[in-house]
């Protein structure tokens, strides 16, 4: 029988990894302090990677660590001895975008799985038999691909195949971009990518200005959300389904993670999604969404409309107001925990591992005096409250709020 398709979350530290376990990830990708792209990451020192492992295998989660960089000769110091810390630690796969770190991997830490990166850009199950005689145990598709691409690599590959399903989308090819190094200095393969194609620019025909200050040019891509293709991935046998952004929130991962988790779920459970259920899915997805949102190169070739041309997108939603630190059954208190602005009365709902989307109005709150506040203002600061329903640690709640979903497919 098939194994049961993998649900794959990012996260930047302890706190997002734990958050992305409890929401229903069965595992998690995290960056090490060495050999890992998204050097801007928190990321895990080995004693946070021994800790996240623990805590993994007490929810049945695994930990994939990326060692993911594309070394150059003075990158490689140390390489062997942090591979066997790895090991040593319980991880269960390394994703390797170098073959010299894969085949290191394989010789000094035999325990590891080792994951060929996107980076990669393999497109075809030919490439994956090739890995395959080098000892790789599983590939990330290149996020060119099509749904066409994946169910023909994956029904004709000797290894499992990992497939990106929501998350940014990088201009260049499989994220081979020179833009950042050549503008900052900063080697987006080793870890400092500058974003360069979400700056704003001057357009210039020679000495003639094209473009005036109000219309500058940007070049970045939608980020994807493949929703609608988990029943075709999952029917595929693609072995796991990846979220991008290891520097994204705790309520971007706590939203993703959950809203994915329902819908494989229920894939399995019913062998299909409903229009309905499907739209319920999109949306809760947009509740995190700060980029407009496309299908990348699922339907084939994205159009002019996956584009973001002459803006950057870039947003940051303030739906998310509270987690919710402790709750007394008792009188109905709850002990949460500001993170955006809000007022007494506003409409909410609350969200988390065991519940979702209950609806909730929130009344007067309480600051550690006791005292009775008019706003919630200041982030981090610990309130009470009534809500007259079960709320757990690690629930969340946010503003429920009429926001445009037309960027949605």
């Amino acid at each position: 029988m098939r194994q049961r398709i993998e649900l794959l979350s990012p996260a930047g530290d302890l706190e997002r990894l734990k958050i992305a376990i409890l929401y229903g990830a069965d595992a998690v990708y995290i960056g090490g302090k060495k050999f890992s792209l998204r050097s801007r990451a928190s990321n895990f020192d080995i004693e946070d990677i021994q800790e996240a492992v623990k805590f993994a295998d007490a929810h049945g989660a695994r930990i994939h660590v990326t060692v993911n960089m594309l070394p150059h000769e003075e990158d490689m110091h140390d390489l062997k001895e942090y591979l066997k810390q790895l090991e040593d630690a319980g991880v269960t796969a390394v994703i390797c975008a170098s073959a010299t770190i894969a085949m290191t991997a394989k010789a000094v830490a035999p325990k590891l799985e080792v994951h060929l990166s996107t980076q990669h850009s393999t497109c075809n199950s030919l490439a994956a038999k090739f890995w395959q005689s080098k000892g790789v145990d599983r590939v990330v598709l290149a996020r060119e691909c099509t749904l066409e691409d994946i169910k023909a690599t994956t029904a004709a590959s000797p290894l499992p195949i990992e497939a990106f399903i929501h998350g940014g989308m990088c201009i260049s090819y499989s994220g081979r971009c020179t833009l950042s190094n050549n503008m900052t200095n900063r080697d987006a393969n080793r870890g400092g990518c500058a974003q360069s194609c979400r700056w704003k620019y001057r357009l210039y025909k020679g000495d003639e200005k094209l473009n005036d200050d109000q219309e500058l040019f940007s070049m970045s891509s939608k980020d994807l959300m493949a929703a609608r293709y988990i029943p075709d991935l999952i029917h595929a046998g693609v072995a796991s389904l990846k979220i991008e952004g290891r520097m994204k929130s705790t309520y971007y991962i706590a939203t993703v993670v959950k809203a994915y988790r329902m819908l494989i779920d229920e894939v399995y459970e019913k062998g299909e999604i409903s229009e309905a259920r499907m739209a319920f899915f999109l949306s809760e997805l947009s509740k995190a969404e700060n980029r407009p949102a496309d299908v990348g190169f699922y339907a084939g070739l994205p159009k002019f409309s996956a584009h973001l041309y002459g803006v950057n997108g870039a947003g940051v939603t303030q739906e998310f107001i509270a987690s919710v630190l402790s709750y007394d059954a008792s009188t109905q208190m709850a002990t949460i925990l500001v993170r955006n602005n809000f007022k007494p009365g506003c409409q909410a709902e609350v969200f988390g591992p065991h519940i979702t989307n209950e609806p909730l109005i929130i009344g007067d709150c309480f600051d550690e005096m006791n005292e009775k506040i008019e706003v919630a203002n200041k982030p981090m600061q610990i309130l009470t409250t009534r809500i007259p329903f079960p709320v757990e640690k690690n629930d969340m709640i946010r503003k429920v709020m009429i926001k445009d979903r037309s960027t949605i497919y």
